[in-house]
């Protein structure tokens, strides 16, 4: 049985910051895998929202690289997010996005493995060819258009701290731990 919903705190629905709402779900999907729930079981669009806030993250942090070094080039990871940035309607990222893979597919296996093996700090001229700066420039807010996918989402339900607890605690069939 798959948790049915998409889960938003009250506190982040209401705030001023798309951020807000999109740490909000990563918090609930975050909360799950420490209870042991199976990806599988979690809310797909929930995890497209948590994926594409890892890619623009590392991209705000390090640039594309950062990003490619991170996730180690995982090909299921970077379908899931192509599918993402399709499905919130980021065009221009996922524009970017692909000719930035097409960037890293083309590069020899050598010249890949060698920028694993590296430290992503420093002089890096493999890194340097992967990173782009465009994804700053885009007219579109990746961010916002993610927190607006998951406050739209058919399945999202906005609850309160303790509502959104005891959906969690319902699901998993016992109490959960709050720090």
């Amino acid at each position: 049985m798959e948790f049915g919903s998409i889960i938003i705190s009250e506190t982040a629905a209401a705030s001023e910051n798309p951020q807000d709402v999109v740490n909000s779900n990563i918090s609930v999907i975050n909360l799950m895998r420490e209870e042991k729930i199976d990806d599988d079981l979690i809310h797909e669009d929930s995890l497209t929202s948590y994926y594409l806030d890892y890619y623009a993250s590392n991209y705000t942090e390090g640039n594309f690289a950062q990003f490619v070094y991170n996730s180690q080039w995982n090909t299921e990871l970077n379908e899931l997010i192509e599918e993402g940035l399709a499905l919130i309607g980021a065009e221009k990222h996922l524009e970017l996005f692909q000719a930035q893979c097409k960037k890293v597919r083309l590069m020899s296996s050598v010249k890949r493995d060698k920028f694993f093996k590296g430290k992503l700090e420093g002089v890096n001229p493999i890194r340097d060819l992967m990173n782009n700066d465009t994804y700053f420039e885009l007219e579109e807010n990746l961010v916002a258009l993610n927190a607006a996918f998951l406050l739209n989402h058919p399945d999202t339900e906005i609850l309160s701290v303790d509502e959104m607890f005891a959906a969690l605690e319902e699901f998993v069939g016992h109490e959960i731990k709050r720090e």
